[in-house]
């Protein structure tokens, strides 16, 4: 890669993305996690914080006390696992040269301010490619930047994207407000997934033509994107997402210990599900005779019976059941459940790794890119506040230990 000129051993990685090196001026959780699952796919991810405080998730709650006596909150133990801490103050003239001169040695820049921050900075991706014409810039915000949508000075959240993009509206129960949040961080996490390709389809075409690219993504763009099936279903008819509008079985029902959900939406599904629950009459009943019926008849027949069916049995039990007969099914889990999930577990789903102000570990979630042949490497926990400044200083452009002192004390880094 252009950008991988660091220290030999320096931020050394295994994984498909080594050698490649990312700057990331990120915050909260959307960039931050496309660079961590970067990182995770063994990139060296540096990341640049703003002195004293650095970056908002720090600020976030729950939180713990951190091994520098700092408190650092959950959003950022999540999000930035295995990288670097460089500390940074890209308002001070030293900090923006500081910044320009270890441009040249990335390949790809990430930031998450609001649209027009950078270029306030004088940092804009016009800048950025003159100083390195192979870098690749990704930005991420509310709207994008386009000046034909009302709404790109409007700061955002992963609720505004997810609301805007009509999860809260198409889910909302009549005479009820919408429920906000309901996918975790779903308005995050989406958006960060859009954000790793766009990163991985740049480095591609920069392998082709030796230039860089500048990558956008909106939240509210990465929203709508993963609604999906609203607009679709608009388009043919279907005014609002309902039940009658997706005839078929998709429902929670209740066992013993909780609830599991099924989904039979096909004709032969039925014929499977009414034979594990024990009503094959199902498939002669004329009430039953095509979907908009089981949807119709679903509290009144199919509701009851399957209920009395998962009496006596876990919600697992019936899930297995279900599935071993071909119905897809699952149980409804919690947090708790998915720590001791057996899939969970043997697929590396949740890391735990040691905090230092309790006994207990901090818990989050693994990679759930798998790639054959590669073993899951050892998780590295999240950097303390400048851990790695004066290594990164001196590493890279060759700063010495007394004028990396000097620029501490005038608060540069």
């Amino acid at each position: 890669m252009e950008g991988s000129r660091g220290p030999e051993g320096q931020g050394a990685s295994r994984g498909p993305l080594a050698g490649v090196r990312v700057l990331a001026l990120e915050q909260m959780q959307a960039l931050p996690y496309a660079t961590q699952l970067l990182a995770q796919l063994g990139a060296e991810v540096v990341k640049v914080e703003p002195p004293g405080r650095g970056e908002a998730g720090r600020g976030a709650l729950p939180a713990i006390r951190d091994a520098d006596g700092r408190q650092v909150g959950a959003t950022y133990l999540r999000n930035n696992l295995g990288k670097r801490s460089l500390t940074l103050d890209l308002k001070h003239p030293e900090g923006r040269a500081l910044f320009e001169r270890l441009l040249p040695r990335f390949d790809v820049v990430g930031e998450n301010f609001r649209p027009g921050a950078l270029e306030r900075l004088g940092l804009g991706y016009e800048r950025l490619a003159e100083i390195h014409p192979p870098v690749i810039l990704v930005s991420i915000s509310g709207f994008g930047s386009d000046p034909a949508s009302p709404y790109t000075s409007w700061p955002a959240y992963a609720c505004v994207a997810e609301a805007m993009g009509g999860f809260y509206e198409e889910n909302r129960e009549p005479g009820r407000p919408p429920r906000v949040g309901p996918a975790g961080a779903l308005g995050d996490i989406g958006t960060a997934l859009f954000a790793a390709v766009g990163i991985l389809a740049a480095l591609r075409e920069r392998d082709r033509t030796g230039r860089g690219r500048r990558v956008e993504v909106a939240m509210f763009d990465a929203m709508v994107a993963m609604a999906d099936v609203y607009p679709n279903l608009r388009s043919l008819g279907v005014e609002h997402f309902s039940r009658q509008a997706t005839p078929g079985i998709w429902d929670a029902f209740r066992a013993d210990d909780g609830y599991f959900v099924v989904q039979a939406v096909r004709e032969p599904h039925l014929e499977l599900f009414a034979r594990v629950v024990g009503h094959p009459e199902w498939l002669e009943d004329d009430r039953l005779s095509d979907r908009a019926g089981w949807t119709e008849h679903l509290e009144t027949l199919i509701r009851p019976a399957v209920e009395a069916w998962a009496r006596g049995r876990t919600r697992l039990e019936c899930a297995r059941e279900l599935a071993r007969a071909g119905v897809a099914a699952g149980p409804c889990f919690s947090a708790a459940d998915l720590e001791l999930d057996p899939h969970v577990r043997a697929r590396g789903m949740i890391l735990e790794l040691p905090r230092p102000d309790a006994p207990t570990p901090v818990r989050v979630t693994g990679n759930p890119i798998k790639l054959s042949g590669a073993e899951e490497a050892e998780p590295r926990r999240w950097p303390l506040l400048g851990e790695h400044t004066g290594e990164i200083l001196a590493g890279e452009l060759g700063l010495g230990a007394e004028e990396i002192e000097d620029l501490r004390r005038r608060g540069v880094v």
